[in-house]
């Protein structure tokens, strides 16, 4: 993790945490190295953001590696259709192929 990008996000967070970006940035950041963290912030983000989109490919991804299978399917299902409520058809069809390959990985 680049502790010098990690500082300047955290600042950006403390200046303004209602901007979702702020949270956003932060909970990609940590998810390279520190998932506590990362699930935590993606966590806020789903709660106090929820019409921020771009969480939701993201935090499914991160909660399926986490082995949190129902949390990370709820999320994509919740993704996908904010984007088509959103009318946002590259999202959607990003969110559902991401979300079919999820289905595909558990049956296997």
């Amino acid at each position: 993790m680049n502790n010098s990008l990690l500082a300047n996000l955290l600042a950006f967070y403390e200046e303004d945490p209602a901007d979702p970006f702020n949270a956003y940035a932060l909970a990609i950041e940590y998810s390279k190295s520190e998932p506590t963290e990362a699930g935590r912030f993606f966590d806020l983000l789903l709660e106090k953001h929820p019409d921020y989109l771009p969480t939701y490919y993201h935090a499914g991804a991160f909660f399926a590696a986490m082995e949190k299978i129902e949390k990370a399917e709820e999320i994509y299902q919740r993704g996908v259709e904010l984007a088509q409520i959103q009318k946002n058809g590259k999202a959607h069809r990003e969110l559902l192929s991401a979300y079919n390959n999820f289905k595909d990985e558990q049956e296997d």
